[in-house]
């Protein structure tokens, strides 16, 4: 038996375990997630604004956010992240060899993204006028130096959040989240392709569902074991 019957027929077992009110809304919210937009965070210092960015990209439909980890270690504050984590896919890049900002940039091309480095000045293209018909990586630096040398030198533009006042910089997390409201709605009013595909949706709905149920790799181990080889 192939990989993909097997996890359909897993996918299968598993829902007799879940509520339908609950089936329907994990379709609702996978109608609505998308790669076409992700976000990157470059050595963010504090746990809860790590967090508090996390939990943003899930409200806001992101299926995927990198983490690159240089020098400082990725940590979570689940009293922030009221568990959002568990519903989205956190891909860190942290090696001796390179550096992760280098690896993360080659993997964001490997998978199409034009990348897209946050930073205050003003030679940068404004957020609310990047074009959204290619796939978009918009890379946010740590809370007391930005972006680094290498993100600024390496990307494809630099934008930033026009602002009015005497203050120069937003919290982390409230960046986050313009910058998302300035591309998520323009993006789903568009005709690209931004929703997951069927065999995506697929993927996550497995490994949501046994988020979902308590002791489901019990309940795993059992059934396939009772299947045919």
């Amino acid at each position: 038996m192939n990989d993909l019957l097997r996890n359909h027929l897993l996918t299968a077992h598993l829902a007799n375990y879940i509520t339908e009110h609950k089936k329907t809304f994990v379709n609702q919210v996978l109608n609505l997630r998308t790669r076409h937009v992700t976000l990157v965070l470059e050595e963010i210092f504090q746990s809860q604004n790590a967090s508090a960015v996390i939990r943003t990209c899930e409200c806001m439909g992101l299926q995927d956010i990198h983490i690159i980890e240089n020098e400082v270690k990725y940590a979570i504050n689940k009293r922030v992240l009221k568990g959002s984590y568990k519903w989205v896919d956190l891909i860190k890049y942290r090696t001796r060899e390179k550096s992760g900002t280098e690896l993360c940039f080659a993997e964001l091309r490997r998978r199409g993204y034009t990348i897209l480095v946050t930073d205050p000045a003003p030679d940068g293209k404004s957020i609310f006028d990047v074009p959204v018909d290619k796939k978009i990586a918009i890379v946010m630096g740590n809370e007391l130096h930005g972006t680094s040398a290498y993100a600024l030198a390496h990307a494809d533009a630099k934008v930033h959040i026009p602002m009015y006042g005497f203050t120069e910089s937003l919290n982390i997390s409230v960046s986050a989240a313009l910058c998302l409201q300035a591309v998520l709605p323009r993006v789903r009013e568009s005709d690209v392709p931004w929703q997951l595909t069927e065999e995506e949706k697929d993927f996550i709905r497995l490994q949501w569902y046994r988020k979902m149920i308590r002791r489901s790799e019990i309940i795993e181990r059992e059934f396939l074991k009772a299947l045919p080889v």
